[in-house]
């Protein structure tokens, strides 16, 4: 596992004063382009959906579809994805959370998930927290089981992983790199 980190670190580009100036971005492009590193990523990522028992992926919006669909495909289940709202056609389930300053608002079509459904989330980074809690609570009233959560990137300062554990309730919280 330390080659894959050390792979998927030295593709990750620290980009100063992004989006706004004190902020150090974290873009995963350059692994993206890298078929290597996207495939190492893609496999740990499967793997994970494997230990976890997950019938289905879910992927945030938007990097999480990057993420989250080779894997559901990797690792021979659907993949669903979770969109902010107004973006999905059709009857959705909708989840609101708050933001640093204001608040944002998720989708899912009602019919993609069930009682039955093991889900896994998938997304780039787990920053505060406030989606990716969002997502299992969507999840949950849908009627399926959250299976866990796995992220390529944590970023341990932000304290999401503290706000996370009590929603995900014992389910995994799985990051394959933490900055």
């Amino acid at each position: 596992m330390t080659e894959i980190k050390e792979l998927l670190l030295s593709r990750i580009r620290d980009v100063a004063d992004y989006p706004e100036p004190g902020v150090m971005f974290k873009d995963i492009t350059p692994l993206l382009a890298d078929p290597a590193a996207f495939t190492a990523l893609t496999d740990a990522l499967a793997e994970i959906a494997g230990n976890t028992g997950a019938t289905k992926i879910v992927g945030l919006e938007a990097r999480g579809f990057i993420l989250g669909a080779p894997v559901a495909v990797r690792a021979g289940i659907g993949f669903i994805p979770v969109r902010k709202a107004g973006k999905l056609p059709g009857a959705t389930l909708s989840q609101a959370y708050d933001l640093e300053y204001g608040s944002a608002e998720i989708e899912v079509h009602a019919e993609d998930l069930a009682a039955g459904d093991r889900v896994l989330v998938i997304d780039d980074v787990l920053a505060t927290g406030g989606t990716a809690e969002a997502s299992v609570e969507l999840i949950r009233r849908a009627g399926a089981e959250v299976a866990g959560l796995a992220v390529l990137m944590e970023l341990g300062f932000l304290g999401g992983r503290a706000r996370l554990e009590p929603a995900l309730a014992g389910a995994p919280l799985e990051s394959l790199l933490t900055v």
